[in-house]
């Protein structure tokens, strides 16, 4: 009997020793990665490249996007710079325009003033109706130019503007005048236009800022260089009434 338990119990030990080691050894799990075949591989190339295509399209667009704003800056300081000068333009223009006008009606306004006296002059014999010694000279001279061309500048012989013909008048008698009719309108005395003498120097506009010259040359007439379309003519003062008189002789 005991040598049957102790059998047993031996039995026993040594099954539970070979549990034992069995129940020690580590369990090891084999994990299988999918092969990367000829397609797959293509499919990530083709990922990549289409990554890079879209980086790619990003940066461009960006770039794009940074020339517009960049140009429509530009274009809005353009404009801005171009309304400016449009704008001083119109302000020039308008300031001319009106000073233009101012003129003009300070000219209408002499006129209409002395328009009068210079009727009365017209039609009233002066003191010398019929110019003698060296008036005669400048008046036969100025007549003699009647028919010859109005040019800016011109001093003659054919072609004269209106200080450039009563300077030349002059200087038949040995008077040097000034070339300017400014100056003409202050190189004598300042006399009445309702008594006039032939080689008076006529005037328009102020003593000292006369835009207009002409020769006065008895029995209400003058003679001037008066525009490139009429020339040097004779006309009566009530033609175009001069604002005053210088006289030299």
């Amino acid at each position: 009997m005991r040598a049957g338990v102790a059998g047993g119990v031996l039995s026993m030990a040594a099954a539970g020793a070979s549990a034992s080691a069995s129940a020690a050894e580590p369990v090891t799990q084999t994990l299988e990665l999918p092969t990367l075949t000829a397609d797959m591989a293509t499919q990530v190339a083709e990922s990549a490249d289409a990554t890079q295509q879209a980086a790619a399209n990003y940066q461009l667009q960006a770039e794009r996007d940074a020339a517009a704003a960049k140009a429509a800056k530009q274009a809005k300081a353009d404009l801005a710079e171009a309304k400016k000068k449009a704008e001083a333009r119109k302000k020039a223009a308008e300031e001319a325009t009106r000073k233009a006008a101012a003129e003009r009606a300070t000219r209408d306004t002499e006129r209409t003033s002395l328009s009068a006296s210079a009727s009365v002059s017209a039609s009233t014999s002066t003191s010398t109706s019929t110019a003698t010694g060296s008036a005669a000279a400048i008046v036969n001279f100025v007549k003699s130019q009647v028919g010859d061309s109005y040019v800016s500048g011109g001093t003659g012989p054919n072609s004269w503007d209106c200080s450039g013909l009563v300077q030349a008048a002059f200087s038949q008698i040995g008077v040097d005048l000034p070339r300017v009719s400014q100056d003409q309108s202050t190189a004598g005395t300042q006399v009445s236009l309702s008594n006039l003498q032939p080689g008076d120097i006529l005037y328009w506009g102020s003593a000292g800022s006369a835009y207009h010259v002409a020769v006065y040359v008895g029995d209400g007439m003058f003679v001037g260089a008066q525009n490139p379309s009429t020339g040097v003519a004779e006309k009566s003062l009530s033609y175009d009434p001069p604002t005053g008189a210088v006289r030299v002789l």
